[in-house]
């Protein structure tokens, strides 16, 4: 699947409504009518409103993330990177493995447990470690806010990114299957928790054509993705609902309306690492050059967790960077719709912390960048205020 078809990877499948129970055409009516959503506020979509502008470099593996175990001398290294733009979405269920993986050293050896990185990865992996019998020490250059992964737009997105499609074998596919659904568990046990830190909202998919009717569009250099999520787990989401033109507000004719897992990054950061500091977690800023150094560590286990950074720790050059940058307009309590609009490279996370408007540029795979461009997010930021435009 290619950036430009990105919002199918959202996951906003199609299914129609139908039942043989007698009835059946007045229950739908009468349940359509209380189904009806309430106005929708407009967005204030003005570049003086711009108050952040966030690049990340999402860490694509095309044989997808590496959750592994390596022998490094006297200690065990369990691998736990390259997710892509999957990250959030499948890292307890990513923790859950590597954790797996490291048991066997926790019954030959100490209960001492290091992990290198504390983005989404780590501080999940360290969370469950804990959890599992544990001392944990968390060892990063950086935490959150400053980590990669914090400036991510923070929606539920699985398969984002996450592998080749010549690699999406059905063990590859099983194994992410696990771990999506590990992961959407957790996240509805933290649902309803103060600050928000996971919460659903609705969103609005809009475009000029009909759906399913657009053309492929420029090759943008990016390799055909892995398309699991629409038939794995359709039971996870609400389904989309396909809108008339006076259903919604936009002037766009064709329009659908979706419910998204969301996560309110700042919130669920603090919450994981308060978490892990309450259990006895402990944190040391340290960064790493070479594996080499690891052996100075007290834990005789490690995860890597470092994410984009194992590019250059291991010299693997199988992570490939893929640039991101999203502009965060100033919050508006009353705007709780995501908007995600085809053809026109623009999509929307109504986060707490801000409004959240996401670009991708072509060239952006590839590209290590992390240098904001602030003419690109002030152009997303127009095409967003046209639609809004009476």
């Amino acid at each position: 699947m290619q950036r430009r078809r990105f919002l199918q990877h959202g996951g906003i499948a199609l299914a129609g409504l139908s039942s043989a129970l007698p009835g059946a055409a007045l229950a739908t009516e009468d349940a359509s009518r209380f189904a009806e959503a309430p106005p929708l506020a407009p967005i204030q979509a003005r570049p003086d409103r711009i108050i952040a502008i966030s690049v990340c470099t999402r860490p694509f593996r095309a044989a997808g993330p590496r959750i592994e175990v390596e022998r490094l001398g006297l200690r065990t290294l369990i691998h736990n990177y390259g997710h892509g733009g999957s990250g959030w979405s499948l890292s307890w269920g990513s923790a859950a493995l590597a954790v797996q993986m490291a048991q066997p050293m926790r019954e030959k050896h100490d209960r001492r447990l290091a992990v290198i990185g504390c983005g989404a990865i780590g501080l999940t992996t360290a969370l469950t470690a804990q959890r599992a019998g544990w001392r944990v020490r968390i060892l990063a250059r950086e935490r959150p806010p400053e980590v990669r992964s914090s400036a991510a737009t923070g929606v539920w997105s699985p398969e984002s990114r996450l592998c080749a499609a010549v690699h999406a074998t059905p063990a590859f596919a099983d194994r992410w299957e696990a771990m999506a659904r590990h992961s959407f568990r957790i996240y509805q046990s933290l649902l309803g928790l103060p600050g928000h830190p996971v919460e659903w909202r609705d969103g609005y998919v809009l475009s000029d054509q009909p759906f399913g009717q657009g053309g492929s569009g420029e090759d943008d250099g990016e390799p055909e993705y892995s398309e699991m999520e629409s038939e794995r787990l359709r039971d996870l989401r609400p389904r989309s609902q396909t809108l008339s033109a006076g259903q919604h507000p936009f002037p766009v004719p064709f329009a659908r309306r979706y419910t998204q897992l969301m996560f309110n990054l700042g919130a669920y950061s603090r919450l994981l690492m308060d978490d892990f500091l309450r259990n006895g977690g402990e944190i040391e800023t340290r960064g790493f050059t070479s594996p080499r150094q690891f052996a100075s560590l007290k834990e005789k286990t490690i995860v890597n967790a470092t994410g984009y950074g194992a590019r250059a720790l291991l010299g693997d050059e199988s992570i490939i960077p893929v640039r991101g940058q999203t502009a965060r307009l100033i919050p508006q309590a009353e705007v709780d719709y995501g908007i995600t609009y085809v053809g026109h490279n623009l999509s929307v996370v109504p986060r707490r912390d801000g409004i959240l408007v996401q670009a991708q540029a072509k060239g952006d795979f590839g590209n290590a960048d992390a240098t904001p461009d602030r003419a690109a997010s002030e152009a997303a930021v127009a095409r967003l205020a046209a639609l809004f435009v009476k």
